[in-house]
This record gives structure tokens, C-alpha cells and sequence, in this order.
């Protein structure tokens, strides 16, 4: 088995607690509070700034022009999605500048401590969980998703064929480049735990 098919099967506990966690299931229904939201796209905003950060670390320190262009891409995706946020920031006023909660800062220092000091296999296995995780709650819950949901657009854009192409490439370059195999799974399962506390601190934000 690759080596992001064998990680993401030994966190799918985390990911599953993510999936039922009150936050994710109010976005599939409809009855997250639109505090709630308003908060987490502001973190997740100042979160995606240093994920583009840690994606163009990784496209330095590539070796191969194949790994550039691939990180290349996921950096464009990540200015897609922050569009998608600014369109949530016009319609509902949201601040996309926010001081950062805990777990916010938490997750960044994590992502680019380990982009401006790890090889580019380890920057993979940080940066990954955050793509497949997310690539999977949209696709799991688009089936059920109540499409009155005023954050039915969350659940399109995250189940989207464009998003797993990505998440395949960004899995696919850790699979190639690899690295320690203890160091791999620690920096993914510990951005597993950091994609829960994210979840939980919008959560109890309000």
C-alpha cells in the first residue's frame, strides 16, 4: 500500500471524529450558528495564507521540475479557495484578517516550522491531511447534505473532481519523495489532531 493510502487508514479515527463533530454536521443541516461560521472562515482564511507560504517553501526545495509544477498548482488552489472565502466575506461581513485563536496559530507555526525545516517528503506528510480530509467530508457529506443548507456551498466546493485531483497529486508526491517513516507519520497525525482543534475552536468561539 502507497504510503498516503497506509497514513490517512491509520488516522481515519480522527477523521471520523472530525466528520461527527457538531461543527461539520451543522454545516451538512444547516443549523450551524452563523457566528460560528463567520468565525471560522476569518481563521481558516488567516490559516490558508500560511498554507500558500508552506506550499511555495515546498516548490523551492523540490528536486525535480515535476514536484515544482505540482506545487505550483496546489498554490493556485489555495487563492481558489481563499476566493470562495472572500465571496463569504462580502455576504456576510466577515473579517479575513482576524487575530488568530490558539488553535489557528497552533496549526500554522506547526505547517511552516516544518516547511522551512523539514525535506519535501516530511512537508508532504504535513500538508496533506488538511487536503484529504477535506476532499473527504465534502465528498461523504454531499449525499446527505441538506442543500438548504446556507453553507451548502462549503460541501460543493470541498466534494469537488477539481479538489481530489490535487489531493491525488499532493499524495502522490509523498508517496515519491517519502523520508523518515516514523518523522512522516508524527507530522500527519499531528495535522490530523490540529484539523480537529480547528474545528473545535470555531466551535466553542462563540
Amino acid at each position: 500500500m502507497e504510503t498516503a493510502k497506509q497514513l490517512w487508514a491509520g488516522n481515519e479515527d480522527l477523521a471520523e471524529a472530525c466528520l461527527e463533530h457538531p461543527f461539520v454536521q451543522g454545516i451538512a443541516d444547516g443549523s450551524l450558528a452563523r457566528t460560528s461560521f463567520q468565525i471560522y472562515v476569518g481563521q481558516d482564511a488567516f490559516f490558508l495564507e500560511a498554507f500558500a507560504r508552506a506550499y511555495a517553501l515546498a516548490l523551492a526545495k523540490s528536486p525535480d521540475r515535476a514536484g515544482m509544477t505540482q506545487f505550483k498548482d496546489l498554490v493556485l488552489g489555495v487563492f481558489d479557495e481563499l476566493s470562495l472565502h472572500e465571496k463569504y466575506a462580502q455576504r456576510w461581513a466577515i473579517d479575513l484578517a482576524p487575530e488568530p485563536l490558539p488553535a489557528t496559530r497552533a496549526y500554522t507555526d506547526f505547517l511552516l516550522s516544518t516547511a522551512g525545516l523539514e525535506p519535501v517528503g516530511h512537508i508532504a506528510a504535513a500538508m496533506t491531511p488538511c487536503m484529504r480530509l477535506y476532499a473527504w467530508l465534502g465528498q461523504t457529506l454531499k449525499p446527505y447534505a441538506s442543500t438548504e443548507s446556507p453553507y451548502y456551498e462549503w460541501i460543493e466546493t470541498y466534494s469537488d473532481a477539481g479538489l481530489e485531483t490535487l489531493v491525488q497529486g499532493l499524495e502522490a508526491l509523498l508517496d515519491h519523495y517519502g523520508g523518515t517513516p516514523d518523522r512522516i507519520a508524527q507530522l500527519y497525525r499531528t495535522a490530523m489532531r490540529l484539523e480537529l482543534g480547528f474545528f473545535e475552536s470555531a466551535w466553542r468561539a462563540v
